[in-house]
C-alpha cells in the first residue's frame, strides 16, 4: 500500500506527457459509460410514464368495450354496443363492484364568439370523476337532477378551456356544441398525453342523456368502465362480468365474445415489462462500446510498453522486482479506464437531463446504475490491462536495457 501513491503519480504523469493519446485511449469508454447510464436512465424515467399515465385511467378498473380488440373488429356485422340495462345489471349482479359508469361518444367543434376547437364530447355520469381519479380545478360536477334531465351543462379539460378561454374565467359562460348551447359547470386538472398517444384534456364531459338524445341519436354505450373493490380479487369479477355479458347477449357453448374486457393493471404490467426489456436491450448494445475502449486501452498499453522497454530495464536493473512492474503498468490503466468512467458518468447526467423534457419523461437519477457503470468500466482497466501489465513485468532486464 505504501508504493501506491508513488505509483499513481507515476500514472499519472505517463497520462499527461501523452494527453491526446490518453483521451483517445478512453473515449471508447467514455462512449460507452455514457451510452448506458443515458439509456437505463431514460428508460426508468418512460418506464414511471407509462406507470403514471396507466394511473391516470383509475385504480383497479376495467374496462369493458364491444368488439375482440380496441376497435370494432375484422370483417362480419359489427358487435352491438352496449345499453343502460347491460350497466344496471352488472351494477347489481356482480360482487365487488363500486361503481359502474357508462360512456357515450361523439365529436364536434366546439365554438365560442371567434374561437373554436374540434374535440371529443363524452357523456357520462358524476361517478365517472371518481372512477377515473380526476379531479376539478374549478366548480362542480353533474348533479342527479342535471343526469336525469339531460341539462346541456359540461366540465372541460384544459386544453379546450385554453383554446376556448385564454386566460378568461370559464365558470357560468356558456359555448355551442353544433347547435347546443352549454354551461360550463366545472374544469379538470391537467393529465397530459394519454397511454396511447392522445391528449386526455382534450375533452368536453357532459351527462350521458344529453350526449345522446343531442348528439349520438341513440342510447348506445361504447365503453362500460367498472371499478373494483380492491378486496375482491379483479381476475374473478371479471370473469363475472364476462358470464353475464356472454348471457345477456346470446352468446353460448364455444362462440367466441363479442366483447372485451380490459384490466388496466394487467396493460401496466405488460407496457412496462415491454419498456424495461427495451431498456436492457438497448443497454446491452451500449455496453458494446465499453469492451471496444477496453480493446483500445490494452492496445495503446501494448503501444506503450514496446516505448518503455528501455525504462523498465532500467527499473529491473536497479533492483525493481516484475511485481512493481506489473503493477505500474495496470494501474495505469485502471486509471485511464476510471478517469474515461468519471467522464461518461458526466455526459450521461448532462444528457439524460436536456433528453428527459425532450421525451415527455421524468428524469430520475439513479446512484444504483451509475456506481455500476463506474465500477464495470474499473474492470475493464483490470482485465485488458492485465496482459499488457503481464508482457512488461516479463521483460528480461538484459534485452529490455539493449532496446533501441
Amino acid at each position: 500500500m505504501s508504493a501506491l501513491g508513488p505509483t499513481l503519480a507515476l500514472a499519472f504523469r505517463e497520462i499527461r506527457r501523452h494527453l491526446l493519446r490518453s483521451f483517445l485511449t478512453v473515449l471508447g469508454i467514455v462512449i460507452g459509460v455514457a451510452a448506458v447510464v443515458t439509456m437505463v436512465t431514460l428508460g426508468n424515467g418512460a418506464t414511471a410514464a407509462v406507470q403514471e399515465q396507466i394511473s391516470g385511467l383509475g385504480a383497479n378498473l376495467l374496462q369493458v368495450r364491444p368488439g375482440q380488440g380496441f376497435g370494432r373488429g375484422g370483417g362480419g356485422p359489427a358487435p352491438p354496443d352496449f345499453q343502460m340495462d347491460d350497466v344496471e345489471a352488472i351494477r347489481t349482479q356482480v360482487a365487488g363492484v363500486v361503481a359502474v359508469v357508462p360512456v357515450a361518444q361523439s365529436s364536434g367543434t366546439v365554438v365560442r364568439n371567434a374561437a373554436n376547437w374540434s374535440t371529443t364530447i363524452t357523456g357520462t355520469t358524476a361517478e365517472y370523476f371518481t372512477a377515473q381519479q380526476w379531479t376539478l380545478a374549478t366548480g362542480r360536477v353533474f348533479t342527479p337532477a342535471e343526469e336525469q334531465a339531460g341539462k346541456a351543462v359540461c366540465v372541460i379539460g384544459s386544453t379546450v378551456q385554453q383554446n376556448l378561454f385564454r386566460t378568461e374565467d370559464p365558470l357560468g359562460e356558456r359555448f355551442r356544441i353544433r347547435d347546443v348551447s352549454c354551461e360550463v359547470i366545472g374544469t379538470l386538472v391537467t393529465r397530459g398525453q394519454g397511454t396511447f398517444g392522445q391528449s386526455q384534456d382534450d375533452v368536453v364531459l357532459m351527462p350521458i342523456k344529453t350526449v345522446q338524445r343531442r348528439f349520438t341519436g341513440n342510447r348506445n354505450l361504447r365503453i362500460i368502465t367498472v371499478q373494483v373493490d380492491p378486496a375482491y380479487d379483479t381476475v374473478t369479477v371479471t370473469a363475472s362480468i364476462q358470464a353475464l355479458l356472454r348471457e345477456r347477449r346470446n352468446i353460448s357453448g364455444a362462440r367466441q365474445d363479442d366483447f372485451n374486457i380490459f384490466d388496466t393493471a394487467q396493460i401496466s404490467q405488460t407496457l412496462q415489462g415491454t419498456t424495461r426489456i427495451l431498456t436492457a436491450l438497448l443497454g446491452a448494445v451500449a455496453a458494446v462500446s465499453l469492451l471496444v475502449g477496453g480493446i483500445g486501452i490494452m492496445n495503446i498499453m501494448l503501444v506503450s510498453v514496446t516505448e518503455r522497454t528501455r525504462e523498465i530495464g532500467i527499473r529491473l536493473a536497479i533492483g525493481a522486482v516484475g511485481r512493481e512492474v506489473l503493477q505500474q503498468f495496470l494501474v495505469e490503466a485502471i486509471v485511464l479506464s476510471c478517469l474515461g468512467g468519471l467522464v461518461g458518468l458526466a455526459l450521461a447526467f448532462v444528457a439524460s437531463w436536456a433528453l428527459a423534457p425532450v421525451l415527455n419523461v421524468p428524469f430520475m437519477f439513479d446512484p444504483r446504475i451509475n456506481v455500476i457503470a463506474f465500477l464495470f468500466s474499473a474492470l475493464i482497466g483490470v482485465v485488458f490491462g492485465y496482459f499488457p501489465a503481464r508482457r512488461a513485468a516479463a521483460l528480461n532486464p538484459i534485452e529490455a536495457l539493449r532496446h533501441e
